[in-house]
């Protein structure tokens, strides 16, 4: 395990009815922004809520809705506009992943006086911290369990064909209030996606190479787990609170920082679905169900003891050759992803060989030409990665 320092900072208000802590958590005196996104906030009554609690104390409160899946940069700067006329001083996300990256975005943008008139620069830092030295505060009421943004200080924003990264360190919400009772209204494929995000998030910190870290390990392995367990029983019944409950606190888990913490992680799936979502307009979630089978075949040399972990301990797999085992514990997480309702094959979303070309460009553009924990999946492997996919 590597030397490191895991900070976090975010209040997680958790449980049903805990919309009720609301007031006590936003300042009395703030002038508040709440974003969300395409209407489902209004249309499920939680926007109305929200603004119920914060009129409780003498705020003012302003709304900017129609925050895209995958923001884009556009949006957010008008969010951005609107929040230097009103002089904001606190945001509050109202929505899934989207809306909390992107609101993230607006937090940061805000006050980044040496980015007026080009804040397009503020996408350009990737996994650095961004240069800004006053953040506005935000918060988040979680709507969506999938990405993990609730409880860190990253996001992924759209910028025509670009998916970019952004960080902040003081970009992590000052609370996330997680009802799982708010999620209950969701499509079927939001939350599909969800379960499928949530499970790769933790793979990816987790499935490299041992680095002396059981701790975390044995986090993840749990996690993967309680997903695999409580995932398909959610989807098919919507208003399972414990299921419910389970997959909320495991997607917040996930990515928040204390499974990387100590490890290398590999970020491979994200970074090639990342140019999948932005050319072809994937879901996230399905391209990772897509590419993540891939990368374990393409790279079972390289991972072969994490994976005869892996299907040991989360598949229960200890019998056959270590190929054997290994290529069974792949087909097991390609069931699991066909049992959410995924598929796992690139061709099925109209992608053919003859676009890999342009991925590939996309992975030059953004410098992703050494990826995984070792940093050695060129270009050549990213090609292979691909076509395994189809």
């Amino acid at each position: 395990m590597q030397k490191f320092t895991f900070f976090n900072p975010t209040q997680i208000v958790f449980g049903k009815g805990q919309m009720q802590e609301l007031d006590a958590l936003v300042p009395k005196n703030a002038r508040v922004l709440i974003t969300y996104g395409g209407g489902s906030a209004k249309r499920s009554g939680v926007l109305d809520a929200v603004k119920k609690e914060l009129m409780q104390s003498n705020r003012t409160v302003f709304e900017f809705g129609g925050i895209e899946a995958n923001p884009k940069f556009p949006t957010l700067m008008k969010a951005v506009e609107l929040a230097r006329m009103e002089d904001v001083d606190f945001l509050l996300a109202v929505g899934g992943g989207s809306v909390m990256d992107g609101t993230k975005f607006i937090a940061i943008a805000i006050h980044a006086e040496q980015f007026m008139g080009k804040e397009e620069e503020l996408l350009h830092f990737g996994f650095s911290t961004v240069p800004v030295e006053n953040v506005v505060p935000l918060g988040t009421v979680v709507t969506l369990p999938a990405t993990g943004s609730e409880m860190n200080n990253g996001g992924v924003i759209s910028n025509g064909t670009d998916k970019l990264t952004i960080f902040h360190r003081d970009a992590f919400p000052v609370f996330s209030i997680l009802d799982p009772e708010l999620t209950y209204t969701l499509p079927k494929e939001q939350v599909g996606n969800g379960i499928v995000d949530s499970f790769v998030h933790v793979i990816e910190q987790y499935l490299t190479y041992p680095q002396n870290a059981p701790v975390q390990d044995r986090i993840a392995e749990g996690l993967l787990q309680t997903i695999i367990e409580v995932g398909p029983t959610t989807l098919a019944n919507p208003t399972d609170y414990d299921s419910r409950e389970s997959l909320v606190w495991s997607a917040t888990l996930a990515l928040n920082g204390l499974l990387s913490a100590g490890v290398v992680p590999d970020w491979t799936s994200h970074m090639i679905g990342h140019e999948l979502t932005a050319l072809h307009h994937i879901a996230h979630a399905r391209s990772l169900a897509v590419l993540l089978p891939a990368v374990m075949r393409q790279r079972k040399d390289q991972k072969r003891e994490k994976l005869l972990q892996y299907g040991e301990r989360v598949w229960k797999i200890c019998t056959g050759t270590e190929d054997e085992r290994i290529e069974l514990a792949i087909q097991k997480t390609e069931e699991f992803f066909h049992e959410v309702g995924f598929t796992t094959r690139l061709s099925d979303y109209g992608v053919s060989k003859s676009d890999i070309p342009a991925v590939l460009e996309n992975l030059e553009k953004h410098n992703m030409t050494a990826l995984s924990e070792r940093g050695d999946i060129s270009l050549d492997v990213s090609r292979a990665i691909l076509e395994d996919s189809l």
